[in-house]
Formats: C-alpha cells, sequence, structure tokens
C-alpha cells in the first residue's frame, strides 16, 4: 500500500507576465512628402522586423520611392520593393489622415487582427484592408472618437488602439493568456510641419518579494531556465538544466510562454520516499490564501478547466539525480489575472504555490497521481 505521511507544506515563486514594451518616439522631415512622418513600434531589431513574406507585404509610401526614402519613414526595402515591417506602424499625412498599418507579429503572443478597436467603432473605424499577417486603417485625424488637443503653435490629435482578449473564469479568480495591446498615438500640427508620436503601455516594474515559504517537510520550488541553443534541441529536456536564482525574482515571462516547475525534497537520502504534489495553485499576493487564485494542478494532476493544460514532466532514472522520486515537474503556460470588476489584465505580480506531500510505496499501490497512472498504460 501506499502510506503518505507529514504535515502539508507550500513553497511559492514569484513571477511577472510581460504584456508589451514601451516605446516613445516623435520625429518630423525637412521636405514633407506624403505620408509626412512615421514611428513604428516592434519587439524586433531591424533586421527581423523586415523579414516579411513576399505575398503579405504591404507596399509602403509612394510607387517610385527611393530605398533611403523608405527607411526615412522607417518601413522596409529589399531594393525594389518598399513595404511594411513586422511592427505598428503610425503614420500621419499633410491633409489630416492617420494611417495605422498593425502587424500580426506586432505583440507576444501574436495579436488577434480582428480584435483591433479604436476609440469609436463608428462606420470607417475598421480596418480598410487585410491579410493574414497585417491590417490597415485610414481614417480623416477627425473621426473615430480622436481628441483634439491644443498647445501653443500645436494642434495635436490623439486616438488610441486597442485590442479585446480572451478570458477564462476559474472558482477563485479570472485570467488571460491573450495579449492586451494599447497604443496611444497623435499626429502634431506645428505650422507647415507634422510629428508623429506614439506611446506604447506597459505595466511598470515591482521589486522582487519574498519568493519561499518553509513548511515541516522541507521542499524547495524552482523555476527551470535552460535554454535550447542548437538545432532540433527539446526544450523540456534542457528546461532543467539550469535554473532562476533568487536575485533574478520577479521573473519576466510574456504570456503563454511555457513556465517550467521543479518541487524538491530536501534533506532526504531514502530512496523509497516519494515526493507528490496536491493542489498547486497561483495568487497575486505572497499569501496562498490570498484571492484571486488559479487552479494550475489539483490532486497532482493538470487542471481540467484551463483552456492550456498544465503538463507533467516525468522525472526518472535518465535524469541523472540521485532521488528521481524526491522530485516533481511540471509546466504551465504563462498567464495575468483579470480584474472580474472592469475585466481588464491586472498588472499584478503572479506567485506559484504547491501543497505537497512524502508517500512511501509497498505492496502493488502506487504514489503516482490517477492522471499519470493512466497515461502510462
Amino acid at each position: 500500500m501506499a502510506k503518505h505521511w507529514g504535515v502539508t507544506s507550500l513553497v511559492a515563486l514569484a513571477l511577472l507576465a510581460c504584456l508589451t514594451g514601451t516605446e516613445v518616439e516623435a520625429q518630423a522631415q525637412q521636405n514633407p512628402t506624403i505620408p509626412q512622418t512615421t514611428t513604428i513600434v516592434s519587439k524586433y531589431p531591424p533586421a527581423q522586423r523586415c523579414d516579411v513574406a513576399e505575398n503579405t507585404r504591404v507596399p509602403c509610401g509612394q510607387p517610385d520611392i527611393s530605398t533611403d526614402g523608405c527607411k526615412d519613414i522607417n518601413c522596409c526595402s529589399d531594393g525594389g520593393q518598399c513595404y511594411f515591417g513586422k511592427a505598428v506602424t503610425v503614420q500621419c499625412t499633410k491633409n489630416g489622415q492617420f494611417i495605422v498599418v498593425v502587424a500580426r507579429d506586432a505583440t507576444v503572443p501574436n495579436i488577434d487582427l480582428e480584435s483591433i478597436l479604436l476609440l469609436s467603432k463608428a462606420s470607417g473605424c475598421t480596418h480598410v484592408d487585410s491579410n493574414s499577417d497585417f491590417a490597415i486603417y485610414n481614417f480623416p485625424v477627425t473621426s473615430c472618437g480622436t481628441v483634439v488637443l491644443e498647445e501653443p503653435g500645436v494642434i495635436i490629435y490623439e486616438n488610441k488602439m486597442f485590442s479585446s482578449y480572451e478570458v477564462e473564469t476559474g472558482r477563485r479568480g479570472v485570467i488571460t493568456r491573450d495579449s492586451h495591446y494599447e497604443l496611444l498615438f497623435q499626429c502634431r500640427y506645428i505650422g507647415t510641419t507634422v510629428q508623429t508620436v506614439v506611446v506604447e503601455v506597459l505595466p511598470l516594474g515591482i521589486a522582487p518579494l519574498s519568493v519561499a515559504v518553509l513548511g515541516p517537510i522541507r521542499v524547495e520550488l524552482r523555476l527551470g531556465s535552460g535554454q535550447c541553443i542548437s538545432k532540433g534541441c527539446n526544450e523540456v529536456d534542457v528546461a532543467y538544466d539550469s535554473y532562476y536564482t533568487e536575485a533574478d525574482y520577479p521573473v519576466r515571462k510574456v504570456l503563454r510562454d511555457p513556465v517550467y516547475v521543479e518541487v524538491q525534497l530536501l534533506e532526504k537520502t531514502d530512496p523509497n520516499l516519494v515526493l507528490t504534489l496536491g493542489r498547486c495553485w497561483a495568487t497575486t499576493k505572497p499569501n496562498p490564501h490570498s484571492l484571486p487564485q488559479w487552479d494550475i494542478l489539483t490532486d497532482g494532476c493538470p487542471c481540467r478547466n484551463d483552456n492550456y493544460l498544465s503538463s507533467l514532466v516525468p522525472v526518472g532514472a535518465f535524469s541523472g539525480l540521485d532521488f528521481p522520486s524526491h522530485y516533481r515537474r511540471f509546466l504551465f503556460k504563462m498567464f495575468t489575472f483579470v480584474d472580474p470588476t472592469s475585466v481588464t489584465p491586472m498588472r499584478e505580480q503572479v506567485y506559484i504555490h504547491c501543497s505537497t506531500a512524502v508517500c512511501t510505496t509497498t505492496g502493488s499501490r502506487s504514489c503516482e497521481p490517477i492522471c499519470y497512472r493512466k497515461s502510462k498504460r
């Protein structure tokens, strides 16, 4: 029979969900042509930003634009064609038009191009053209909910682009794994010149807090940091080759990125002992009883109510560990909590908690969770 002993212990780690990056840019040209100015927001370096499949390229600038002229308006050129790159590109024209070109690859995870909204949902405020990788918006600076501001000698037209996202509701909390994208952009008319200003919204950094709590059974919860550096490498195989240290927390993760979790039984050398996990869950506070909460494992198995099921990672003799049964590993896809009232993503840290117990195996009974035993049959 399998015997469980010891008082349940709790361990916790802090994570931060990265939603987007921050960038503020403004520029004007000495000899304005249409478009007058262009500002881009991209997560890619210039070389990768321009790596766009020919069949999805969106032409940028006038048909006879030169390579230098193409680069001057922050578009990409292959020497023969000027086109938009993997970014959100905002252009202001002298005749009072916003041109916004959104690449699906502008965010991580990729943005749903059909989910994008402006301040107004009026006719003409949706994309005027699109393909599988890009959506194109073209509207007057006085329409689609644009706010008009004035400064000495400057008229400012300001609008906002944001995306909708899918939320999942659990018994104790609400989360999302979709990119929540907000982009504030302006056309600034100063005399005969035009400026484009873009501000991408981003959560502020938060100082790291305590990352672990000890219980009567001494265990440790760590996050694997190993990465593939060779072609054909299996990410799960190398994820536990190295670990984040205390100085690394809170660890920043992009939504839907895999998070590799390991729980280890400490200070025991009996090979007959088996570490087991009960419930593993996430909160926005170090207190494991705080709300909201999101279940990752229940009874040691992936929570079935999640659209992105977590996965148990086997730890066997092949792992090279002295006592493989003293370890439990699993992975889940990064998420962020959603405020249930406003239904907006919460810019909070995410803490992982696990309840643990120790089991000794005798006879034919197993210490493994039911889902693991079923998968081995």
